[in-house]
């Protein structure tokens, strides 16, 4: 029904009004059956006679929970993941300042809001309520003087009212047409605003508001005559007598576009208002002269009955009919149906505003080229709108696009010179330069203005999508990661044709973030594809970012600087805006901006002088039209100004906080701020108590209007943010609200709170009144505390069911920078540096160099060393924590236990890695296992699949250069991958040269490539030299310009750019050695002179303009090749000096004597000392004093010579303190004056490859090696002390834990280790001369059996030798029975012979021994209760199983395996719930077998064989990747751990724990062992391990594993499932977990003071936790006792 919309009689009113409130009903229970009924608010795919059943369904489902009282969940409730940003509401009425009243800016204020709203909002942007209140109706601020000319006339008989016109409104000439506008009322009645003396303002106000009245009936009654008189139409005179209210209608609705969409009305009407209650009815309706306005209400019935219907649809529009009752009018009890009505009405309508408002966004927002290239052609117009002028670089901007340039264009200034505009005048005539044949493409960003060109991701990612959409690309392969990224934006524009060139313009590369090292420009292709063009702009000093451009494009022509203006073409701008702005200035005015211009004519300049002057009114006396003559002062004036308008304590700290933000604020996050600043809201509610203690939302926008265009909108952290535009405002700011420390540290500390959350989510925050608020409200109370409606602020945001859904970037960007500036210097170590839950959110969300860099913020202002240790762990760990956040604790752990008992910092955060940390990983470090850091060892960087053979850095000290089968370039200072270049080759690049201005670094690989990479933009070339068939290159080098590689018999010259120059040969067919650029274009050529059986070689010159010079050994040559160090025949070993003369080498003297053969030598960085490689170690010579200082190797180690003779691994370090030498895994580290050793590094557990050392800047040094890692040493550090870690110097191949005590034996090959459990350490060793195969270790841990070549050893572990050595041959496998009083050997007799011996153990003496026969060697096993012993074997009939007495070896019988689909077993297991059964397993299959029934119980298809202690579950592992738990009894899965995703055929270690609750994965590819939870599936723990894996073993209890490494490392691992209570308690009682409280060399104390002695350490830490676990059942306790 169609609703009436003029009533004529009563019953049509009472019709009008029931229908009113029936509809609401109506639209009512459609809201409640969406919100409960999803598919109602959603389209039902169905037919329509369906729906209706739908629908029906939905109301009886309604009522029936209803009536039985049911609850069904809210369906409705926001989903976390979906989040829009909160509606911001802006009340016209709130927060208008006694200022702007003054100034009559209130109506213009709420004009320009509602401008605001409407340009913002994508939803609902204005709603009125229309009640029978027409409202206030101003006088025009401002009148058209030919209109105020005329109402001038019209009462020109009346002087009174012209002195009164006259002495209010004044002729403005600087507006076009001129205006008369109204006075401020303060200049005219001077105590208007004086709040200091009461009794004067009252007589100023009542005085405004009685000439108020006159200048209202004055200019009403004038425009009703020259409307009579048609001098004026009905618009016009309407003006007059509009309300306020009326005017914001008219801008929000009857004058806006879209208004379906984004407006709503509401209007109500109260029957039979009691006028003679006029206190009260005056609240509902307009009286005049103590009567009902009447005019008021035909006005307000136009606007209500008429012109809202005309422009609204009715869905928009809602009325109510409502009663006057009782005195008020309106009660709360009365209306209470009303009410509910209303706000129900209100939410629905709002909510479908906004979810059809979010549904087109979407649209719009998922278009892959739309929105961003709008936002940035929408500024690109705005800035062409004011641009006038610089033709000369216009036109060289032209010529580039229009040239044959393959490099980028820059555009470089000062800030404010204009580089943006210009940028934007260029984009705007590109099209114009092409011909109409070719359509050009142009991708244009102003970088820093929009979210998604604010950082370096984001913003390729959007260009990506634009030019993939204008080139039909597909754009689903998109990258998100930096790397890859960049590939591909270097990729999609090479798309361009000629046909459809494309234009790239970004302007301001310093608006850029440097987050992700945009800065560095790694990400920009310097020579660009055909028909490509790109256009920037830059500051010159800001980030280095220009130095880097020169050093990356070297084209002179292609950087142009933009100067300033010039008085004249400054002049010409601002006389071109002023017209477009409709103003004009005086000619005194005019010179005083001229004066200003000769001043200062940037660009930024001329508009912060425009948005002066056009407030500069033509009657403005010239004392007040005065100018500031630099942009600096010309900011500072603008904010004096605004402080003056809306007060200077809400300025000031409004920009403070803006200033103080790390990466801007949004605006939500400012409005809370300043409502939690006590100082702000004491200052804006001097005169009233507000309903709800917060800013007015109002007056921080009324100050952004003020600041037009110098605020700019970016994105940080995921959220829109504000900061000033131009850094001339951070700097202005910064000095005129942060000279005083004390505001800075205040500033800073109310943003850390808020950021901390400390009165979010609703806790009140206590305030004092003013002294003046308590006297004007009568206020008993001195202080009171309200809610500030900020919110929580969580590290993470989940869903409903506890998953992270995203983190709080802001929360985590923010607060660490505020707490150090505010000095909160202990919130910040609890709350940041040494909380667990913050460092693993802020790994998991952001770079690590973040995260760290959070810690040197700190160290910066406060040095502490535990911070600085906590940094250095984090910077150890980066390898894996970039990848794996979930590993922090592990980490943690592992690097700092030994500062568990000292360090109460340290201490806290390892608790909370035990505690808070096993959610992310519940593999828990028992000990201390990893580099400490505080140590030497600052990065160890991993990336490289195969050993980088050659490392370098540039010559100041930034970038580490590592090659392998791709060049990966380091940020020295970071430790983080700057580029990674992938040439495509098949071979492995074998070293590594660069070039002298660092532009370039040479590798050749191994099938005969050279690789030439620009380190600066990633961009390489591939060279293939002729090389003869049967040669192999083996060397390269580099200069600026050329590029050497050469064979051992001819060598070839290239360009840097790859293009070939020439072939050298070698005379006499002499093996070349080595080729090198001299400084004065020669070229040195080293050959081998002499026999095989010899080390003579010869030094040439390319040219032959020196003679030959002969030497042995070695040679050092200083790099200006003027002198050389080298060994000579006619002085034997010593070393000689040369110098280089005109036509050759002269002798110059020799270092002293020596008689040792020296393979190389090597030169210092500063030339003044040159160390020669000798067996036993090294000589050093200084060559200034000719005094030799000889460096020790220790007992047993020497030096072995190179292949190469010119190579060698030792390096002087910074200033020459330190000589540091490697030595197969090892580093080490002499004095070098004194030559004693300082250190040795045990460095890598895999041969050390390359050495360097860097001095620029810092003091490192860098070792490669074979084990594919790349270690970076700080030598500042090198006296530090480092806890030790033992391991042994093979890898770790098998381990055996006994079964009573924390021990365990290893053996690597020629060692047999016995380790502490408990301590991790090495109590015992057993060097072989030998191979040393297997290990075991009886119960008690007193005696262990090794099988060494030949030999059995049995061995008392506290002896240094074995106690008995039995010959017995080819030992296969060791098996402890009996208790471990006696050890079985299998071994290899003979051809198809197995034998087996059971010794007394730890006797040694034979008891039985047998031989059976087999095809090829397999493991037998013991059952588990040790009776049988079974070994696969095989007679006549084929494979068997011998089953053999274990005590006695009596042969029992043979157990044919001729059961169906039998397949060739590949190993054989115990099962461990049945002593009777053993499972054979083939690759398909598992078959359980009865020994005792001698039957085949059941064959089980995928299992491996691994079965829980139950022997109900197995597992299903295959190398190719899944894991899954079967049911054996059905062989059906029961769960899936891991999914069969092919991960690559890779080594896989899987087993069960002894306790049956966890099952533990490793996989060889990812290097991870995986916990998962038996009983849910779930994994507990994804644990990266520092090397690969060899072994693992479980102990009995099931709460540890031990690994052993390539490495030679033993780790013991706990499972602290936070599932399982027992479990964390067993991690809280490890030793390590414990204070010591007395000094003692053999254990450690308990808080209950008790000594734990080291080596029972972890067998009472497994009696507490069996202890726990029996105990558990009669009380629940999380004590830990022991005792």
């Amino acid at each position: 029904m169609t609703p009436l919309l003029h009533c004529a009689t009563r019953a049509e009113q009472l019709c009008k009004n029931a229908h009113a409130r029936t509809r609401v009903k109506i639209e009512n229970s459609f809201g409640i059956l969406k919100r409960t009924f999803p598919c109602l608010r959603k389209k039902l795919a169905v037919k329509l006679e369906t729906t209706f059943h739908i629908i029906v369904a939905c109301a009886v489902l309604y009522n029936l929970r209803k009536n039985w009282n049911l609850t069904i969940p809210d369906d409705s409730s926001d989903d976390s993941d979906n989040e829009i940003n909160m509606p911001q509401v802006v009340d016209m009425r709130w927060g208008v300042r006694d200022e702007a009243t003054d100034d009559h800016m209130t109506t213009k204020l709420c004009m320009q809001e509602i401008d605001n709203c409407q340009r913002l909002s994508i939803g609902p942007n204005f709603v009125v309520f229309l009640g029978q209140k027409y409202g206030y109706r101003p006088v025009p601020d401002s009148i058209l003087a030919s209109e105020f000319e005329m109402i001038r006339e019209c009462i020109k008989d009346t002087q009174e009212e012209i002195d009164i016109l006259d002495t209010w409104y004044k002729k403005d000439l600087n507006m076009v047409p001129p205006y008369y506008i109204l006075q401020p009322i303060s200049s005219i009645l001077t105590n208007y605003n004086n709040k200091r003396i009461q009794r004067l303002q009252e007589q100023d106000q009542a005085t405004w508001w009685e000439t108020f009245e006159k200048i209202q009936k004055i200019l009403r009654k004038a425009a009703q005559v020259l409307f009579i008189t048609k001098r004026i139409d009905r618009e016009q005179m309407h003006n007059y007598f509009m309300s306020v209210t009326e005017r914001e209608v008219e801008r929000g609705i009857l004058k806006a576009s879209d208004v379906t969409e984004h407006t709503l009305a509401y209007i109500r009407e109260i029957s039979n208002i009691n006028t003679t209650l006029m206190k009260f009815a005056a609240k509902f309706i307009d009286f005049a002269a103590r009567n009902v306005d009447g005019d008021a209400q035909k006005y307000l019935k136009i606007l209500r009955d008429e012109k809202l219907p005309k422009r609204l649809p009715d869905s928009n529009v809602t009325r109510f009919v409502v009663d006057w009752s009782g005195k008020e009018g309106l009660e709360r009890e009365t209306h209470a149906a009303y009410l509910a009505e209303f706000t129900d009405n209100f939410h629905r309508s709002i909510i479908r505003l906004v979810d059809e408002a979010m549904a087109k966004h979407e649209r719009l927002s998922n278009d892959p080229v739309f929105t961003e290239a709008l936002q940035h052609l929408h500024k690109c117009v705005q800035f062409c709108k004011v641009f006038q002028g610089r033709e000369d670089i216009v036109d060289k901007i032209q010529q580039y696009v229009q040239g044959p340039s393959d490099h980028p264009f820059v555009l470089h200034g000062e800030s404010g010179c204009g580089k943006t505009s210009l940028t934007a005048k260029g984009a705007s005539q590109i099209k114009s330069w092409f011909d109409e044949s070719k359509t050009p493409v142009l991708v244009l960003r102003f970088l820093g203005t929009t979210p998604n060109s604010s950082t370096i991701i984001p913003l390729l990612v959007s260009l990506c999508n634009q030019i993939s959409f204008m080139y039909d690309l597909p754009t689903d392969e998109i990258p998100d990661e930096l790397a890859p990224l960049v590939m591909h934006f270097k990729k999609v524009i090479t798309c361009a044709t000629e046909e459809k060139p494309l234009i790239l313009c970004l302007d301001s590369l310093d608006q850029l973030s440097g987050s992700d090292g945009a800065h560095q420009l790694a990400w920009l292709p310097t020579t660009l594809p055909p028909n490509v063009k790109m256009i920037m702009s830059t500051l010159p000093r800001m980030y280095g970012i220009l130095d880097t451009l020169k050093n990356m494009i070297e084209v002179e022509e292609n950087y142009v600087q933009v100067l300033p203006l010039g008085t004249n073409l400054s002049e010409t701008i601002l006389k071109f805006w002023l017209k477009n702005s409709n103003k004009a200035i005086t000619d005194e005015q005019w010179e005083i901006v001229n004066e200003g211009f000769k001043k200062c004519n940037l660009p930024l300049y001329v508009k912060l002088v425009f948005d002066e002057i056009c407030r500069w009114k033509s009657y403005t006396k010239l004392q007040q039209t005065t100018l500031a003559f630099s942009i600096h002062d010309s900011i500072m004036k603008l904010f004096e100004r605004i402080e003056n308008q809306h007060g200077r304590t809400l300025v000031a700290h409004s920009l403070g906080y803006i200033t103080a933000a790390k990466s801007g604020l949004s605006e939500a996050e400012l409005e809370d701020l300043l409502s939690l600043d006590e100082k702000v809201l004491n200052d804006v509610y001097q005169y009233h108590l507000p309903p709800v203690r917060r800013i007015p939302p109002l007056l921080w926008t009324r100050i952004r209007s003020d600041l037009p265009g110098y605020l700019s909108e970016r994105e940080a952290d995921g959220v829109n943010v504000i900061g000033w535009y131009h850094r001339q405002f951070i700097e202005a700011a910064t000095e005129r609200y942060f000279r005083n420390l004390n505001f800075v540290a205040v500033i800073h500390a109310n943003m850390a709170d808020y950021f901390l959350g400390t009165w979010g989510g609703g806790v009140p925050k206590p305030f004092e009144y003013t002294e003046n608020q308590r006297r004007m409200f009568h206020l008993a109370d001195l202080k009171g505390e309200s809610d500030r409606k900020v919110p929580l602020q969580p590290l993470e945001f989940t869903d409903k069911s506890g998953n992270v859904i995203r983190y709080n970037l802001r929360k985590l960007s923010e607060m660490p920078f505020h707490m150090v500036r505010s000095h909160q210097y202990e919130e910040l170590l609890s709350n940041v540096l040494f909380n667990y839950n913050w460092l693993h959110a802020k790994l998991s969300s952001m770079p690590l160099q973040t995260v760290l860099a959070d810690f040197e913020d700190l160290l910066e202002h406060v040095y502490q060393k535990d911070v600085k240790l906590i940094a250095d762990a984090i910077r150890l760990s980066s390898s894996i924590l970039s990848h794996y956040p979930d590993m922090l604790g592990p980490q943690i752990i592992g690097r700092l236990l030994p500062y568990y008992q000292q360090n109460t910092n340290i201490r806290s955060l390892i608790q909370q890695c035990d505690s808070d940390g096993l959610s992310h990983c519940s593999l828990v470090p028992a000990h201390h296992c990893l580099h400490t850091p505080g140590g030497p060892l600052q990065y160890s960087l991993e990336g490289h699949p195969f050993a980088p053979f050659g490392i370098g850095t540039t010559s100041n000290g930034k970038y580490l250069v590592s090659v392998s089968n791709k060049f990966i370039i380091w940020d020295l200072t970071t430790g983080e991958v700057f580029r990674t270049v992938v040439p495509g080759i098949e071979g492995i690049m074998q070293n590594l040269c660069i070039s002298e201005n660092d532009k370039y670094a040479v590798s050749y690989t191994n099938n005969n490539h050279v690789i030439v990479c620009s380190i600066m933009t990633g961009d390489f070339i591939s060279i293939c030299p002729p090389v003869q068939k049967g040669s192999s290159i083996i060397g390269t080098t580099v200069s600026n310009f050329h590029v050497a590689t050469w064979t051992s018999t001819e060598w070839y010259l290239y360009s840097i750019g790859g293009k070939y120059i020439s072939t050298q040969e070698i005379e006499l067919k002499m093996p070349l050695l080595s080729v090198n650029f001299g400084p004065d274009d020669r070229t040195y050529v080293i050959v081998k002179s002499g026999t095989d059986s010899d080390n003579d070689m010869a030094l040439e010159v390319d040219d032959n303009s020196l003679e030959p010079f002969e030497f042995h050994s070695a040679i050092a040559v200083t790099e200006d090749h003027t002198t050389l160090y080298a060994c000579i025949e006619i002085s034997d070993h010593a070393v000689a000096v040369y110098k280089q003369g005109e036509d050759g080498w002269h002798y110059d003297r020799t270092l002293g004597d020596n008689y040792d053969i020296i393979f190389t030598l090597t030169l210092s960085d500063d030339e003044s000392y040159v160390v020669g490689t000798i067996a036993l170690g090294y000589k050093v010579w200084n060559v200034k004093t000719d005094t030799m200082v000889q460096l020790k190797l220790p007992p047993g180690t020497r030096n072995i010579p190179n292949k190469n003779p010119l190579m060698s691994l030792v390096v002087f370090t910074k200033n020459n303190h330190f000589v540091v030498a490697a030595v197969r895994k090892n580093l080490y580290v002499w004095d070098t004056k004194q030559g004693n050793m300082v250190k040795v590094l045990d460095a890598h557990f895999g041969r050390i490859i390359a050495l360097t050392a860097v001095s620029s800047g810092c003091n490192k040094v860098v070792s490669s090696s074979i084990d594919k890692t790349i270690k970076v040493w700080n030598f500042d550090n090198i006296l530090e002390d480092v806890h030790s870690i033992d391991r042994l110097e093979k890898p770790i191949e098998h381990i055996h834990l006994a079964a009573e005590t924390p021990l365990g034996v290893t053996t690597s090959r020629n060692c047999v280790g016995v380790w502490n459990l408990g301590t991790g350490k090495l109590e015992h060793t057993l060097e072989t001369k030998a191979v040393v195969t297997r290990a075991v270790i009886n119960k008690d841990g007193k005696f262990v059996a090794a099988a060494e070549t030949g030999n059995l050893l049995i061995w008392e572990v506290t002896q240094e030798n074995p106690s008995k050595k039995i010959a017995h041959r080819d030992i296969q496998m060791l098996i402890l029975n009996e208790e471990d009083t006696r050890v079985i050997v299998l071994s290899k007799a003979a051809f198809n012979k197995g034998h087996c011996e059971a010794y007394s153990f730890p006797e040694g003496e034979s008891v039985y021994k047998f031989e059976y026969a087999m095809k090829k060697y397999k493991d037998g096993i013991i059952t588990s209760d040790g009776s049988f012993l079974a070994v696969p074997a095989c007679d006549k009939s084929g494979d068997i199983i011998g089953v053999y007495h274990a005590k006695s070896g009596t042969h029992l019988y043979n157990l044919q395996l001729k059961y169906n689909n039998y397949k060739e077993l590949t190993n054989i297991r115990a099962m461990p719930h049945d002593p009777n059964q053993i499972v054979v397993v083939d690759e398909e299959k598992g078959n359980v077998l009865d020994l005792k029934k001698k039957t085949l119980v059941r064959s089980v298809n995928r299992w491996n064989g691994m079965a829980m202690q139950t022997g109900k579950s197995g597992l299903f592992a295959p190398s190719r990747g899944g894991l899954e738990l079967l049911e054996l009894k059905s062989g059906k899965t029961i769960r899936t751990f891991i999914p069969r995703v092919a991960e690559g055929v890779f080594s896989i270690d899987v087993m069960f724990t002894r306790n049956d609750r966890h099952v533990v994965y490793y996989h060889s590819g990812h290097r991870t062992l995986r916990v998962f939870r038996v009983s849910d599936g779930k994994r507990v723990a994804n644990f990266k391990a520092h090397a690969e894996v060899t072994i693992m073993a479980g102990t009995p209890e099931g709460e540890t594993v031990v690994i052993g490494a390539e490495d030679g490392s033993f780790t013991v691992l706990t499972i602290a499932d936070p599932e399982y209570e027992e479990s964390v308690e067993f991690l809280q009682c490890l030793p390590s977990r414990h204070i010591q409280q007395g000094n003692s060399p053999n254990g450690y104390r308990t808080a209950n003071g008790d000594l734990i002695q080291n080596k029972n350490n972890m067998g009472t830490a497994l009696q507490v936790a069996r202890f726990v676990a029996k105990a558990r059942g009669a009380q629940r306790s999380r004590a830990c006792v022991i005792s």
